[in-house]
């Protein structure tokens, strides 16, 4: 387990900080700079610039931590010191940190001066399994998640597992839901895994797992023609919920707990609408409710849910579009929900 090969690109797992500094170096780059946000500057940022001693001629630039940083006022705030740093069309971008990092990076990077390179060095959880792999970019816009974004490959991606150790329960948790997703939509074996493992401390075998299954999923579909498609399971539902939360609750969800809410309201339409089993949808309700808390819908309006939904990128012709589940393991794409199904999918997590 050393290295997998994705559309054009190493992510690499063992010696992963030496191998980003071979390659800064066989990179024949002009200038390169590191992207971080307050938490890497402080726990992951001095390591690499221990292994960058000597090297010279880099910058960093620096941002608010937070999905409420993910905005084009940032965005043009990292255009600008690139700008200002003086950094042309050879220079490198490093993404240090997790999946705003991930996504805001990778858009800067592809967009300045037409593109330059980038890589991604993700350290939480969630960017090793989900944000940095992929080609995704993107910026949100009044509320909408990643509205704004490219298709965009990194030259590379680094995950250094020892940098999970920084993080706070609730991270590595938040990270864990779409290593779940992973399992329900393509591999029932891995899901099982999963299931009886200890995931307050998921294993490096675990992490390369999921995102082997991400990546055979984006080689065949890098731009979300298809099967790529099978990745948002549990996200349109759970991306309204996480724009709701961040725009009405002093402590927002994460990114994972509200697409652990998208999971359980999305295996309940699949319940009801593609002949998903009664026992396969209670199994996926006990393993979530049993590793997140709780959030309180009671009080919230669904239809504000569902017209966040409206706006959803994966919509068809003004249509809500979900991927659903046939048993898990297994996925059925391309499934239009009406807004009555939606209010109910979420008045049955709501009851739970």
């Amino acid at each position: 387990m050393t290295t997998i090969q994705s559309d054009g690109y190493p992510i690499y797992f063992e010696n992963s900080i030496e191998e980003l500094v071979n390659f800064v170096r066989q990179g024949n780059y002009s200038r390169f700079f590191i992207l971080t946000d307050e938490n890497t500057s402080q726990h992951c940022l001095p390591v690499l610039e221990h292994h960058f001693a000597g090297m010279g001629n880099y910058d960093i630039i620096g941002i608010s931590a937070g999905e409420e940083s993910k905005d084009i006022d940032f965005c043009i705030g990292i255009w600008k010191n690139l700008i200002d740093f003086g950094a042309d069309r050879k220079s490198l971008l490093i993404n240090l940190g997790g999946g705003v990092i991930s996504d805001m990076g990778g858009f800067a990077a592809s967009t300045y001066k037409r593109g330059i390179d980038f890589v991604h060095v993700p350290t939480t959880l969630l960017s090793q399994v989900d944000a940095s792999v992929g080609g995704k970019t993107g910026i949100d816009l009044d509320g909408i998640k990643n509205i704004i974004g490219t298709f965009t490959q990194p030259k590379a991606v680094f995950i250094a597992y020892d940098f999970l150790k920084t993080l706070p329960a609730r991270q590595i948790l938040s990270g864990t839901a779409e290593m779940l997703k992973h399992g329900l939509i393509m591999d029932k074996v891995y899901w099982e895994a999963l299931k009886n493992s200890d995931l307050s401390k998921p294993t490096i075998e675990l992490i390369y797992r999921s995102v082997e299954i991400k990546n055979e999923v984006v080689i065949v579909d890098p731009t979300e023609q298809g099967i790529r498609k099978a990745l948002n399971f549990g996200h349109t539902i759970g991306h309204a919920v996480e724009t709701n939360s961040l725009l009405t609750d002093e402590s927002p969800l994460t990114h994972g707990e509200a697409i652990a809410i998208g999971m359980i309201c999305e295996a309940y339409l699949s319940y009801k609408k593609t002949g998903f089993a009664k026992d396969e949808l209670d199994e996926i309700v006990s393993v979530i409710n049993g590793l997140y808390p709780k959030y309180n819908l009671g009080d919230t309006d669904f239809s504000t849910l569902c017209t966040i939904m409206l706006k959803d990128k994966k919509n068809q012709n003004g249509k809500i579009n979900c991927t659903l589940l046939s048993r898990i393991g297994e996925c059925k794409l391309d499934n239009i929900c009406t807004e009555e199904e939606l209010c109910e999918s979420l008045a049955y997590y709501a009851t739970l």
